[in-house]
């Protein structure tokens, strides 16, 4: 794990691992958030956008599924677990204070931090 230290200082005055994991949390929520009031630390800024385009995309993914009979509805249990399943991983590597970076949407986030 990477030391806080070693990740900068914060404008929250929070550990930016923490914060990092907090923008996670609640998802779409959290990540804007800690966005918005995080404005010196691009660790926390960058986890916190990629947080934001995550969860919204798939969001955005679970309602166009529910609109496609049969098929659609089929994939939405699918859809939900994958949900979770990047929800943990990525509160934890953000946690352990890596950049882990989701293809397409880690180098959009990382643009953005």
């Amino acid at each position: 794990m990477t030391e806080g230290n070693d990740l900068g200082k914060t404008s929250i005055g929070m550990q930016p691992n923490l914060a990092a994991l907090l923008s996670y949390l609640f998802g779409i929520v959290t990540g804007i958030i800690l966005y918005i009031i995080e404005r010196e630390n691009k660790f926390v800024r960058f986890h916190a956008m990629q947080s934001i385009l995550t969860f919204g995309a798939l969001f955005v993914l679970g309602i166009l599924l529910g609109f496609i009979p049969a098929i659609g509805l089929a994939l939405i249990p699918v859809l939900w677990v994958l949900n979770i399943v990047l929800w943990v991983v990525l509160m934890i590597k953000a946690y352990q204070g890596e950049r882990f970076k989701l293809p397409v949407i880690g180098d959009i986030a990382e643009k953005n931090s």
